[in-house]
C-alpha cells in the first residue's frame, strides 16, 4: 500500500501542510500507525476526487465530454489574431489558443468563470521511479 507524508499529502492536493493535519484531526483523512503519521494513497485519492466535485460545472447542458476544467480566467493574452488564456482550476493551470475574436465574443477577462473542455487521443502516465 502507497502511503504519502503530510506535506506529500498537501502538494497533492493543494492545500496546506496545517489544512492536512485539520483534516486528519477531524477524522476525514485516516493515518497509519507510522511515525511520523503517514496517509494511506487510496484514502488520499478518494479525497482528492471528493475535492475536485466543489468546483460545480456551471453549464445548464448534457455533454459527453469528461475532461472538463471548472475555474478561473487568470490571464488573456491577445496578440493579432490569437489569443492564450489560462485557466486555474484547483491545482490545474489549464492554457487554450483560440482565435482573438473568440476571446473577445467570450468576453474573457481574469476572473471570469469558465470551463475548458479537454479532448486528446492519448493521454500519457508516468509514475515516480522507487
Amino acid at each position: 500500500m502507497t502511503t504519502y507524508r503530510i506535506s506529500e499529502s498537501a502538494r497533492l492536493l493543494g492545500v496546506s501542510d496545517d489544512t492536512v493535519r485539520r483534516w486528519i484531526d477531524a477524522g476525514v483523512l485516516p493515518t497509519t500507525d507510522d511515525s511520523p503519521a503517514r496517509i494511506p494513497g487510496d484514502a488520499l485519492a478518494a479525497h482528492a476526487v471528493e475535492l475536485a466535485r466543489a468546483a460545480a460545472d456551471p453549464a445548464d447542458r448534457l455533454s459527453s465530454a469528461r475532461n472538463r476544467f471548472v475555474g478561473l480566467v487568470t490571464r488573456v493574452q491577445i496578440d493579432g489574431v490569437m489569443a492564450q488564456v489560462d485557466i486555474q482550476s484547483g491545482p490545474h493551470r489549464v492554457v487554450s489558443l483560440m482565435t482573438a475574436e473568440a476571446a473577445r465574443e467570450l468576453a474573457l477577462e481574469p476572473g471570469s468563470l469558465a470551463v475548458a473542455t479537454v479532448k486528446a487521443t492519448t493521454v500519457v502516465i508516468e509514475t515516480p521511479k522507487d
